[in-house]
C-alpha cells in the first residue's frame, strides 16, 4: 500500500486539482455511477471526541474507499486542531487496501472546492463582488478557492471582527481590494456569497440580500447548525451535494422542518455540471448547501495519491 503523510500534502495539492477532482465526482453522482455510503458518527465516551466514517464508491474512476475521523475538541493541549482524519482507499478489484493518506489539509481543500464548484456553475453573470461571512480557518481555504471566478472585491463579516485581518490577508494575497462591512451591506453589494461557520441561530437574514446573488452555505453540516433565515431559503432555487444529507443536517433542515420548501424542491448540484438541470436560469437567488459527503473526500484523496505517485513522494510499504 501507499502512504502519503498529512505533512506532504501542502506541497502536492493545489485548489486548482482540488476543484477539478471534485467537479468530476459531482458528475459522477449525478450520473448515479457514484454513490455515498450511510454516514457513522458517535460520540465515544472519551475527552468529549466525535468520531465516524463517511465511505462510498465511485464507479466511473474506480475509486473505493472511507475517511476515518473526527473531531477532538482538546487538542490544543497537545499541539493539534481539533479535527483529525485520515482517509483509506482500496482496490476495488481485490478489495486490498491501497492507501493511507492524510486528510485533515483535504478537508479543507474539497470543502472549498464544492463551494467554488457551485460558484462556477450558479453564479450570476458578470458577478463582481464576492461576501464571506465568516473568519475561521476555512474561510482563507473558501477565498482562495472562489478565485476560480474572476472577482474584483471583497467584503466580509464575521462575528467578532477581530478576526478580519484573515479575510483581509487572503484578499490581499489574492490582489483583490477587502472591506469589512455589516450584514445589511454584505447582502445588499456581493453578488456571490459564501458563509463558513459554526452559527446555532440564523445570521444572514432574508431583508439582507438583494438583487441576483448566488450564496454557497457551507457551515451546517451538523443538526441544529444554521447560517440563514430559513425565508431567504424558502426564496431561492436550492442546490445540495447529497439531498438526503441536506434535509437531515445541511442548512436547509430548517426551512423543510418548518414547511417553507418541500424536499423534492432541493436539486442535485451534480445534475447541473452533468447538464441535467439549467441550474439558475431566471432564479434571482441560489442556493448550494453544502454538507459534506465522503465522496468527496476519496475524489481529492485519490487525485492526490496520483500526484504523489508521479513525483516518487508517496511511500510504499508492504503489507
Amino acid at each position: 500500500m501507499y502512504v502519503v503523510a498529512e505533512k506532504e500534502i501542502a506541497g502536492l495539492m493545489t485548489p486548482a486539482a482540488a476543484f477539478e477532482a471534485i467537479e468530476a465526482m459531482f458528475a459522477s453522482m449525478a450520473s448515479r455511477k457514484a454513490y455515498n455510503f450511510p454516514v457513522v458518527r458517535e460520540a465515544i465516551g472519551y475527552e468529549d471526541a466525535l468520531y465516524g466514517f463517511k465511505g462510498g464508491f465511485d464507479g466511473a474512476g474506480l475509486v473505493l474507499g472511507l475517511k476515518a475521523g473526527g473531531y477532538w475538541p482538546h487538542n490544543q493541549k497537545h499541539n493539534l486542531i481539533n479535527h483529525q482524519s485520515t482517509v483509506f482507499l482500496f482496490d476495488p478489484d481485490t478489495g486490498r487496501v491501497k492507501a493511507a493518506i492524510g486528510g485533515n489539509l483535504l478537508t479543507a481543500l474539497r470543502t472549498a472546492a464544492a463551494s467554488a464548484v457551485s460558484i462556477k456553475y450558479l453564479a450570476p453573470k458578470g458577478a463582481k463582488v464576492l461576501g464571506m461571512i465568516g473568519a475561521g480557518h476555512q474561510s482563507a481555504f473558501q477565498m482562495r478557492a472562489a478565485a476560480v471566478h474572476q472577482f474584483e472585491k471583497v467584503v466580509g463579516w464575521n462575528p467578532h471582527p477581530e478576526m478580519l485581518s484573515r479575510l483581509a490577508d487572503t484578499a490581499a494575497e489574492l490582489g483583490l481590494p477587502f472591506e469589512a462591512v455589516e450584514l445589511d451591506q454584505l447582502g445588499a453589494d456581493a453578488d456571490v456569497i459564501v458563509s463558513i461557520t459554526s452559527s446555532f441561530a440564523p445570521m444572514l437574514m432574508d431583508g439582507h440580500v438583494k438583487g441576483a446573488t448566488h450564496i454557497a452555505a457551507m457551515g451546517t453540516d451538523t443538526k441544529g447548525k444554521q447560517e440563514l433565515d430559513p425565508a431567504l431559503v424558502a426564496r431561492a432555487r436550492v442546490f445540495t451535494d447529497e439531498v438526503a444529507q441536506s434535509v437531515s443536517i445541511g442548512e436547509t433542515q430548517h426551512a423543510v422542518a418548518s414547511g417553507l420548501i418541500a424536499e423534492s424542491a432541493i436539486s442535485e448540484l451534480g445534475a447541473v455540471v452533468a447538464g441535467l438541470h439549467e441550474g439558475r436560469g431566471t432564479a434571482e437567488v441560489t442556493l448550494f448547501d453544502g454538507t459534506g459527503v465522503g465522496l468527496q473526500d476519496l475524489a481529492v484523496a485519490n487525485k492526490v495519491l496520483e500526484i504523489a505517485i508521479e513525483k516518487g513522494i508517496a511511500q510504499k510499504v508492504e503489507i
